[in-house]
């Protein structure tokens, strides 16, 4: 049976990390903070937030909401950007996407400041992960999925790493931070020719395809560490990811669990983030 790569642990050991430095800036009179900025009352939305402020609380980071209503216009959302980036108290600031209007994500994505950017959402954040210059961070998911490799001590140097998924949210970002950990990456999709086999020559195999059970046992091979990022509530309505577990477990070495796997870390780097930016400007 293959070892079950749970978030908890990880999040924990991060979380832990991060107390300790947390208490060293308000040593310092600063206090890490968080803002958080959202636009309606999607279920999802205030869900991810619960867990958020909760991680923050445990960690000892600061939340501000900026809360909007659904039918909130663009210049009230930008109003709510530039509220953000000229408050210095501000380290960090989590958009919650997508928006009702595209428009009007592009121009607040456009508009907050990258240093800020604890999300990977702004171009500045983007030239970070690709080019490793500019002030922002890696969209957290992507940058779980590194942390909670970390954690089990995966070895990825001269590794063979498949990403299947091509979102710069997700797979985009976990190529490149998979590249900066000396793995040799390839990235596919759903049309990629001989997507199983392409998988099948992993070491590590990285799903975040968006779409549910999609990566099954025809995809997977003995000695693979499987790392699903995907989320979906499946037809009997219990959630599920992108790989069927059942089916994986039993050929690989390793993969983490839906739920309990990668989402149970994003928080902890949300707030690793946060952290990280308040560290840059601290006195």
């Amino acid at each position: 049976m293959a070892e079950i790569l749970k978030g908890a642990p990880a999040a924990a050991a991060l979380t832990e990390q991060l107390i300790r430095r947390a208490e060293a800036l308000k040593e310092r009179g600063v206090v890490p903070t968080l803002a958080i900025l959202r636009v309606g009352e999607r279920e999802d939305d205030i869900s991810y937030e619960t867990g958020a402020r909760k991680r923050c609380a445990k960690v000892g980071v600061e939340v501000r909401q900026f809360l909007l209503p659904a039918d909130g216009t663009k210049e009230q959302l930008l109003d709510a950007v530039r509220e953000i980036n000229a408050d210095r108290s501000i380290h960090g600031c989590l958009m919650f996407r997508p928006l009702p209007d595209r428009d009007m994500e592009n121009a607040a994505c456009a508009l907050l400041a990258p240093e800020k950017d604890v999300d990977g959402m702004t171009a500045g954040s983007l030239a970070a992960v690709y080019a490793g210059k500019g002030a922002g961070f890696a969209p957290c998911t992507a940058q779980a999925v590194m942390e909670l490799l970390d954690h089990y001590g995966v070895a990825l140097t001269g590794k063979r790493a498949v990403v299947v998924g091509r979102s710069l949210v997700i797979g985009r970002p976990v190529a490149m931070l998979l590249q900066q950990k000396n793995a040799t990456v390839t990235m596919c999709h759903t049309r990629t020719a001989d997507l199983p086999g392409e998988c099948r020559r992993a070491d590590v195999l990285v799903v975040a395809a968006g779409k549910a059970g999609v990566v099954t046992k025809d995809y997977v091979a003995p000695g693979q560490t499987v790392i699903d990022v995907g989320i979906h509530v499946g037809e009997d309505g219990k959630l599920c990811g992108d790989v069927k577990f059942d089916e994986a477990e039993g050929v690989v070495s390793a993969i983490t669990p839906v739920p309990g796997g990668v989402g149970s870390v994003t928080t902890a780097v949300l707030c690793k983030h946060v952290i990280e930016a308040a560290e840059r400007t601290a006195p």
